[in-house]
């Protein structure tokens, strides 16, 4: 399938849902199962700008047990499962590709337990990031990981997701210890423990995260958790340049220096948020940056910071070091998607996602800008830049092929550049529909053909999630 020439992703090979499954579903769900138009709709889509039909019926988790009915009977008729978190992914994860049937796990939303002791805490797989930060936050720790949409843990843990704290607190892989799954057949394993380390068999647990709901689906998951820095203070710093600002990046991570995010938004997509949310920023390429630790660490941070910044032509530092302060100029960031939409008014994006050595950085940034510019198409740029990984936003009217045409070749060029300079295609939205082609650039056919092997041996029904990373 070659998903990349249309925004309407053909249905490869969809298998009947036998109305022997939608009865047995509706008997095993009652109230927790519909086949309502609007809400397999609401599952048949996420933040992508492909469209598929709808899944056959959606099935509303409130537990394991639930999980594993679904995924059996599912099995039995040889019918396609697709996980669903809060349907914020942005490759087509959440597509019925092949036909079947969506299990929400919204529902499974209770925080299992929390371990202060050991810095750890086990959820449900629909409780949300903030949710998480909610329940431990009289503990004194929180749970770094941002992708900016408040996504589920479950789809975090499917997606491998990051965010901008991955500088300091790094992504999903690093932060899950432990999962348990529903497999192909409704069999519920666990892999990993509480423990921070474990030579025991196989890494399961790093198998399955990011594995995007092709091995299996997550129901609970357990997560590392930090202790709250002592202090914390965001500035916004603005550039005559985005070489200017990723020069000054690229300094502040090669010397060492420990900050906890920083965020690159250029000057239209800064234009574009201080239309969508009444803030007066500077409409120039800023870095966004935030630091943790004791004041006296945050102190010398900032000051080491601005020091760097200056030399690069940084100039307009605004420091923030109230919660309040902080939260208006973080949603700046957290906005740049949704200002962006506003800014074409019926808009569709195309966004990249892609992650090069932070040496690499200025040359497939600019490159990249460069390209961008000459094409015409308008776009948004922000970045995790402290770890190399940055997103552009074509933005495109869904009734003109030409554009979507142009926004492709731009993203393939761009992802063809970040292999180049030893990059990847994805550093946290994954590979999904949209990045299947990229895959096999990057890794070569040998390497998804033993991840072929692994899918066929964990789902040789390929119910789960078919038509996602690879084609079999």
């Amino acid at each position: 399938m070659n998903t990349q020439a249309s925004h309407l992703v053909p249905v490869i090979q969809p298998r009947e849902v036998p109305a022997a499954l939608m009865d047995a579903l509706k008997n095993r769900f009652s109230e927790q199962y519909s086949t309502a138009l609007v809400v397999r709709e609401q599952h048949g889509r996420d933040e992508s700008s492909f469209e598929a039909p709808p899944p056959a019926a959606v099935v509303f988790a409130q537990s394991t047990q639930d999980v594993a009915d679904a995924v059996k009977l599912a099995s039995q008729f040889n019918v396609p499962v697709i996980p669903f978190g809060v349907g914020t992914s942005l490759e087509g994860h959440l597509l019925a590709v092949q036909g079947g049937i969506s299990i929400d796990v919204s529902r499974m939303n209770q925080v299992l337990s929390i371990n202060a002791e050991d810095l750890t805490v086990t959820v449900q797989a629909g409780v949300t990031r903030k949710q998480v930060n909610e329940a431990v936050k009289s503990t004194g720790l929180f749970f770094p990981i941002d992708p900016g949409a408040d996504a589920t843990l479950g789809g975090m843990s499917a997606t491998r997701a990051s965010g901008t704290n991955a500088v300091r607190y790094g992504t999903m892989r690093e932060n899950v210890l432990a999962l348990e799954v529903v497999t192909a057949s409704g069999e519920v394993i666990r892999t990993g423990t509480r423990a921070k380390k474990s030579s025991a068999g196989y890494d399961l647990t790093r198998l399955l995260v990011g594995s995007e709901g092709t091995l299996g689906v997550i129901t609970e998951v357990t997560v590392k958790l930090y202790p709250l820095p002592e202090a914390i203070s965001a500035a916004i710093c603005s550039f005559p340049s985005i070489e200017a600002a990723v020069r000054s990046t690229i300094q502040i991570i090669q010397l060492g220096i420990p900050i906890a995010r920083v965020e690159l938004i250029d000057g239209k997509t800064v234009r574009m948020v201080n239309a969508y949310a009444k803030l007066g920023l500077r409409e120039e390429p800023l870095l966004l940056m935030e630091f943790h630790g004791s004041p006296a660490s945050v102190k010398e941070q900032a000051e080491s910071v601005q020091e760097i910044a200056t030399e690069f032509g940084g100039n307009a530092f605004e420091w923030a070091t109230t919660p309040e302060e902080r939260t208006r100029l973080w949603t700046a960031r957290h906005n740049a998607y949704f200002a962006a939409i506003q800014s074409k008014p019926g808009c569709r994006a195309i966004s990249t996602d892609t992650c090069v050595p932070i040496s690499r950085l200025a040359d497939c940034l600019l490159d990249s800008v460069a390209e961008a510019d000459a094409s015409g198409i308008p776009y948004f740029l922000v970045g995790h830049v402290g770890d190399g990984n940055f997103h552009f936003g074509y933005l495109l009217d869904p009734s003109k092929p030409e554009e979507r045409e142009i926004a492709e070749k731009l993203n393939h060029s761009l992802v063809a550049r970040a292999l180049r300079l030893e990059g990847t295609c994805t550093g946290e939205h994954g590979v999904g529909l949209h990045k299947m082609d990229f895959l096999v650039s990057e890794t070569g056919n040998g390497a998804v053909d033993m991840m072929r092997s692994i899918k066929r041996a964990l789902d040789p029904k390929n119910i789960m999630n078919p038509g996602k990373i690879f084609t079999l």
